[in-house]
C-alpha cells in the first residue's frame, strides 16, 4: 500500500535537523521522502553516514538472542538509541537486527521507530508483508501522538499515519478492517487540515473528482503546489475538462506537462499517457501557452530539473 506524503520542503527540514541531532535517522526521513511523493524525490544515499555514524552509539549492541533481548536492550539503550541502532542495521542490511531494536524503540515511545515499522510490515520490507501489523502501528502513532502540534518535530510522521488509516479504511483489511469510505474521508481530511500533508489532501481530491470538481480542484491544487506529481496531473486534467477557453485549457496542460517533467519509476506510465492524451485533444496555440508556463514554473520550483534538460539538450 501507497499512502504517504507530505509537504517535502518541511520534511527536507526535518530530514536536516535528525541528521544533526541523531545520525542515521535522516535516511529514515530520505525513506519518508521518497514514499511521501508521488515523484520520488531525488536525495543522496545516507547508508555510509549510518555506518559511520555507528562511533556515536557509544553502548554496546544488544545480542539478538530472543532469551536476552528485552533484558539487555532496556539495560543497555534508551529508546532513542533502540532507534539509531535500528536506522543503523537496517540501511546496514540487517533488517532482522533491526527489527528487534525498533520495536523496543516503538514500544517505548518513538514514533519514528513505530512509523518505520509499519512501512515494512505495510511493504513486506524485510518482514512479510501484513497489514494488520501495519494498521496496528499506524493506529499506536495516531492514538499517542494524534494531538500533536503540526510543527512538532515528529509532526510528518503522525501526518503519514493518519495518510495510511485513511488508505485502509478506504480500502479494507479482510477480517481486520471494513471498507469504510466516509471515515477514510474523514481521516484525510484531519490529516490534509490540520497537517498539511499533500498525500491526504491528493486522496481528497481523487474522492471528490467526479461528484465535486470544484472541491476535487481545491485539494488537488493545495498537494500540487507542494510538488505532488500525482496531485499535478490530475489537477491538470480536471483543469482542462473544466476550460472553457484556451487559456483555461493551457492552464490544464500546463499542470499535466509539469507532472510529466518530474516523474520516475511507477508513476511514469500512468502521467505519460496522461500528458500524451491531452496533449493530442489541445490545439496548437494551447501548446505552445502550456510549455511556456510550465517552463516557468519548473525553473522557478524545480531549476534542477532546467539545468539537467539544458544539459541533456547540450549533449545531444
Amino acid at each position: 500500500m501507497r499512502q504517504v506524503r507530505w509537504d517535502n520542503s518541511d520534511m527536507k527540514v526535518q530530514h536536516s535537523r535528525l541528521n544533526m541531532r541523531t545520525p542515521g535517522l535522516g535516511a529514515i526521513c530520505r525513506d519518508a521522502l521518497r514514499f511521501k511523493s508521488g515523484n520520488r524525490i531525488a536525495a543522496v544515499c545516507l547508508s555510509a553516514a549510518l555506518v559511520a555514524s555507528s562511533a556515536v552509539l557509544t553502548a554496546p549492541a544488544f545480542a539478538l538472542d530472543p532469551a536476552s533481548t528485552e533484558k539487555e536492550t532496556s539495560a543497555i539503550l534508551s529508546p532513542m538509541e533502540a532507534l539509531r541502532s535500528g536506522a543503523r542495521k537496517y540501511y546496514s542490511g540487517d533488517k532482522e537486527g533491526a527489527l528487534q531494536s525498533l520495536q523496543y524503540a516503538a514500544e517505548n515511545g518513538q514514533p519514528m521507530a513505530a512509523w518505520k515499522l509499519g512501512e515494512m510490515y505495510a511493504h513486506g520490507d524485510g518482514v512479510a508483508a501484513d497489514d494488520k501489523k501495519a494498521f496496528e502501528y499506524f493506529t499506536q502513532i495516531v492514538r499517542e501522538h494524534g494531538d500533536d502540534r503540526p510543527d512538532a518535530p515528529d509532526a510528518p510522521f503522525v501526518s503519514s499515519a493518519f495518510v495510511a488509516l485513511g488508505s485502509y479504511y478506504l480500502t479494507g483489511i479482510k477480517g481486520v478492517v471494513q471498507k469504510n469510505p466516509a471515515r477514510a474521508r474523514q481521516i484525510f481530511t484531519h490529516a490534509a487540515s490540520y497537517f498539511g500533508d499533500a498525500d491526504a489532501q491528493f486522496q481528497l481530491g481523487q474522492m471528490y473528482q467526479g461528484s465535486s470538481e470544484r472541491l476535487a480542484v481545491r485539494w488537488y491544487n493545495l498537494a500540487a503546489i507542494k510538488g505532488h506529481v500525482g496531485a499535478q496531473a490530475r489537477l491538470g486534467e480536471t483543469l482542462f475538462n473544466l476550460g472553457q477557453s484556451e487559456a483555461k485549457q493551457a492552464r490544464g496542460l500546463m499542470w499535466i506537462t509539469v507532472a510529466r517533467d518530474q516523474v520516475v519509476d511507477a508513476e511514469a506510465n500512468w502521467v505519460l499517457d496522461l500528458h500524451e492524451r491531452y496533449f493530442a485533444l489541445a490545439s496548437e496555440p494551447v501548446r505552445s501557452l502550456s510549455r511556456r508556463m510550465a517552463d516557468t514554473w519548473i525553473e522557478r520550483n524545480r531549476p534542477e530539473l532546467m539545468t539537467a534538460q539544458t544539459v541533456a539538450a547540450d549533449q545531444n
